[in-house]
């Protein structure tokens, strides 16, 4: 959306004001139109995750020095608990970060646990995962302790905290020193959790540990198939999920473990291209035909490969289709594909470009077309 400001999105007038008004009302003497004005006076010239510290300063200069009373102070002036009727999607509120921004300040070294003990509160109003991090790298033995604990903890949001808050590559999240394979042991904990929100957090931690270990996930995988602890639905799911990076890598064991061979007796009979020549805007309009001797399941995705600024290329897949080829009648999927040329996180360069179909994980064929810009 054109002129929109995530950073002013979370942190304005409003959210500061209602920040003020909670604190006012938990820790006696707080004065809200005070610490208002001044928040407001030095928010416009921050960015993002700046406007957290400076709210966060702004809250510690009226709370006591002293971190126990800080952090009773802090719990005092917390909002109701996130809904526990919901399931999923309960992120809360940015504005609700600045516990977790002074545990970390004031309590990681000489108050541990207190500090860990304000992060139980304080995640059920707005996730403490990038918070946890810098326990878990200056105590990991200690914090890994609580966060087992908490894999059994009643409310949900406390759960997901052990999943997200150890994920090897938590995006935006400074990262954390524990080895792969030591949350496993968490993750064997909450896999068979029954709140979605939860369970998203595992696949979505087992697949950054497909980007270091892809071994270690599949195994992980089989295990909980073969333990029957979650619904099987549910599991199904998680597996997608959890194996999106591998199966895009065409790696046959993920694959396998979805139901699909990697060698599977599929021809590619035509991949066609509606033009060969297109200019960013445009869509490229893509036919493929698919023909197989048997009853084949098959996972098609489609690689485009970019031209890269330097001259050379590299490839982006893309999800086309879940199918069955069968010997009785060829399976054709089409595709339109559009080639923004404004993405905030793309450039298109002009040049030579090549389509792959990819079936199963192994690529079939390819052709090119020129993108002039």
């Amino acid at each position: 959306m054109q002129g929109f400001s995530l950073k002013d999105q979370l942190f304005n007038t409003d959210s500061v004001g209602d920040l003020a008004a909670e604190l006012a009302g938990g820790v006696p003497g707080f004065e809200a139109a005070a610490f208002h004005a001044e928040v407001m006076s030095g928010l416009s010239e921050r960015e993002l995750l700046e406007r957290l510290e400076w709210i966060a300063d702004c809250v510690a200069r009226q709370l006591s020095d002293d971190f126990p009373t800080l952090a009773a102070q802090l719990e005092a002036a917390m909002p109701p608990a996130l809904d526990p009727g919901r399931s999923d999607d309960d992120f809360g509120r940015f504005i609700h970060a600045v516990p977790g921004v002074l545990a970390v300040r004031c309590g990681i070294e000489g108050h541990r646990e207190r500090a860990l003990g304000l992060l139980y509160e304080a995640t059920k109003r707005f996730s403490m995962e990038f918070y946890i991090r810098p326990f878990l790298n200056r105590w990991p033995e200690e914090t890994l302790t609580r966060l087992i604990q908490w894999a059994d903890d009643p409310n949900y949001h406390v759960r997901r905290l052990v999943s997200e808050g150890t994920r090897p590559k938590l995006p935006w999240a400074k990262k954390i020193d524990l080895d792969p394979e030591v949350p496993l042991q968490l993750l064997d904990a909450l896999h068979a959790d029954g709140t979605r929100y939860v369970t998203r957090s595992v696949a979505n931690h087992l697949n950054d540990i497909a980007k270091i270990e892809p071994r270690m996930v599949t195994d992980t995988l089989v295990k909980w198939r073969d333990a029957g602890q979650q619904a099987p639905e549910e599991l199904q799911w998680m597996t997608r999920h959890a194996l999106r990076t591998l199966v895009k890598q065409g790696n046959p064991d993920a694959l396998g473990i979805l139901g699909y061979r990697y060698d599977a007796p599929v021809q590619l009979k035509r991949l066609s291209l509606a033009r060969d020549q297109l200019v960013p805007g445009e869509a490229l309009e893509i036919e493929i035909e698919l023909m197989a001797d048997m009853h084949c399941p098959v996972l098609v995705d489609y690689q485009i490969w970019f031209q890269k600024k330097n001259g050379s290329t590299a490839p982006k897949v893309f999800k086309l289709k879940q199918a069955v080829v069968t010997p009785e009648k060829a399976l054709i999927v089409k595709k339109r594909h559009v080639l923004k040329g404004n993405a905030t996180t793309f450039t298109l360069h002009s040049g030579a470009h090549r389509v792959a179909v990819q079936v199963n994980g192994r690529v079939l064929g390819d052709v090119g077309f020129d993108l002039l810009t």
